[in-house]
């Protein structure tokens, strides 16, 4: 059984003897893993943000919190009756409030001031046409109508926003691919260069009868640390990015529409995790592949 404490002196000094390495190994795992990270806290910023408009929804039609049930029945009878739309869901008052807590769980100052009896319920419509025109002059007609409090469209703003959601997370997500490669090789190559320094050594550990694992062990270990260094430096950036410009998009006066562009905690420590969980699978990867090539008995 060998010494923790040799395997950490070990795995210490193959980093210092080849610090540059090291330093570079470490950048590049964590720009890869930010760029993904960043693709998957957009991607669930644009999810939430634009939840109400998912499945073809283009307007919705708020009502008034003390609409009656005549006022009610009315905009249902419009919506059944009318040739322009193909499907639309009624979200009441409690269903309404959910949303809203959801939208600003992160600031209570706003949850404080409103009720469940504060919130409005609406009717999410989806159009047979989506045309922008055609959709305006639909919504348009229940602009007005008693208990009508106001309609808003999903109009290009939205759509420009989920397109171009899709088309950066592309570019992030291949990009991250391929700066993951670069890193499980520069992992590889900074283990083959730490074992070439160390080949006598090892030969002479050999000769006294260390086991492959006394030998192996610091040098994956190695591996694991540069790996876990990048997830850090990621987590950071990821971090920061959460902080600093996803929550402006929220709060942004001009940005009523994406009013729920945010990250909550709970997908921000699952992207966190599976940021850390693909650094050690790289690591592991890179370093097996070294101690294979390279310290084959």
């Amino acid at each position: 059984m060998f010494s923790f404490r040799y395997v950490l002196r070990e795995t210490g000094q193959n980093l210092w003897r080849n610090i540059l390495l090291a330093v570079a190994t470490v950048v590049t795992v964590g720009v890869s893993l930010a760029m993904f990270g960043g693709f998957m806290l957009f991607q669930v910023a644009v999810d939430s943000a634009t939840a109400r408009w998912q499945d073809g929804v283009e307007f919705i039609v708020w009502m008034n919190t003390d609409a009656g049930t005549d006022e009610d029945s009315s905009v249902r009878n419009q919506l059944d009756e009318s040739p322009g739309v193909e499907r639309w869901e009624y979200v009441d008052r409690l269903q309404s409030y959910e949303e809203f807590k959801e939208f600003f769980e992160d600031t209570p100052e706003v949850l404080e001031i409103f009720t469940a009896e504060g919130v409005p319920p609406y009717y999410r419509v989806v159009p047979t046409d989506p045309d922008p025109d055609g959709v305006e002059e639909l919504g348009s007609q229940f602009k007005g109508k008693p208990g009508v409090r106001t309609v808003t469209f999903a109009g290009d703003v939205i759509r420009d926003v989920q397109n171009l959601s899709n088309r950066a997370g592309r570019v992030l997500f291949i990009g991250s691919i391929v700066l993951l490669g670069a890193s499980t090789l520069l992992i590889l190559n900074t283990l083959a260069v730490a074992i070439g320094n160390r080949r006598p050594e090892i030969e002479i550990m050999r000769l006294v009868g260390a086991t492959k694992w006394f030998i192996r062990v610091p040098f994956m270990l190695e591996g694991l640390v540069q790996g876990l260094l990048g997830a850090i430096v990621a987590m950071i950036s990821n971090s920061l990015l959460r902080n600093y410009v996803i929550d402006q998009f929220s709060d942004a006066d001009g940005l009523q529409l994406l009013a729920g562009f945010k990250v909550d905690d709970a997908a921000m420590l699952q992207v966190n995790l599976l940021v850390v969980a693909i650094a050690v699978g790289v690591a592991v990867i890179g370093s097996n592949l070294a101690v294979a090539m390279h310290l084959n008995e």
